[in-house]
């Protein structure tokens, strides 16, 4: 039986496209001899799986995607677009011939032979779980990664625009990363309603991810004369504060255009939260 609970299926396209873009970015995907990345509780439609394969195939064109739900109504929906997709009724604008693929299956990740998974990408499914149940999800997950894989745990608001998550490899969280559409940002802080599970509840005095959206806030309003040059420009100038205030900013400004903000996991880690 598949581990986990059945979430609500919220779909939209083009929901899951800020965190696509940084998978594509992965050390893992682009050196795997085969990669295979698996997008665990896709929802109501698998459109989501479809926009994976097509943003990586990108950088690696023999990308397979395999699509997991718990749910048997939402895998047999998900198989009839991939047949649309196929026979090119589905005026989607996806290739025919596109690598996915569709399964029953939850936490333990089942794949076909028992190949493990250079990439999951769980995006949306923890949020109905209580903080508590985290890590064991966790370890299921990262236990069915190849050698060197990616777990991708986070969450993100309907439409994208607002979006955050964990990697992880099989060791346990490795960086956390926020991503916000930057047009028309009051501020970052509002990625506290959409922060991952694990974190969600920590955003408290004493914590560590407060302090960030305290210090992200605070920069971001600081430099709100570059806003005449725009949003990036001015995001650009956040993110470079706060690394100049010592908090360990990963990545390079052409990642910090995009709206990224990627730390070491420690720097965000909750209190008391072993990393094993």
């Amino acid at each position: 039986m598949p581990i986990g609970e059945i979430t609500r299926g919220t779909t939209n396209t083009n929901r899951l496209r800020r965190v696509d873009r940084w998978i594509a970015t992965l050390p893992a995907l682009r050196s795997a001899a085969t990669p295979l990345v698996v997008d665990l509780g896709y929802g109501a439609s698998g459109v989501t799986a479809f926009e994976l394969q097509q943003r990586l195939a990108r950088v690696r064109p023999e990308v397979e995607v395999v699509g997991l739900e718990i749910s048997p109504s939402r895998v047999s929906t998900a198989m009839a677009q991939l047949a649309a997709v196929r026979d090119g009724t589905s005026g989607s604008g996806f290739a025919r011939d596109a690598r996915v693929g569709f399964a029953l299956g939850g936490f333990e990740v089942p794949l076909p032979g028992g190949r493990g998974a250079t990439v999951i990408r769980a995006f949306n499914v923890l949020r109905q779980y209580d903080e508590a149940e985290v890590p064991a999800a966790w370890h299921r997950m990262t236990a069915r990664l190849d050698p060197g894989g990616t777990l991708v745990e986070g969450t993100c608001d309907e439409i994208g625009r607002v979006s955050s998550w964990v990697a992880l490899d099989a060791g346990g969280p490795v960086s956390f990363t926020l991503s916000l559409r930057l047009a028309g940002l009051e501020r970052p802080s509002i990625v506290a309603e959409r922060l991952p599970k694990v974190l969600i509840h920590r955003n408290v005095e004493g914590e560590s991810i407060h302090a960030l959206l305290i210090a992200l806030d605070r920069a971001w309003q600081h430099n709100a004369p570059l806003s005449v040059y725009g949003p990036r420009q001015r995001w650009v100038a956040a993110v470079g504060a706060l690394a100049a205030e010592g908090w360990p900013v990963l990545g390079s400004a052409a990642r910090w255009r995009l709206g990224e903000l990627t730390l070491p996991w420690a720097s965000v880690a909750p209190r008391g939260y072993a990393r094993d």
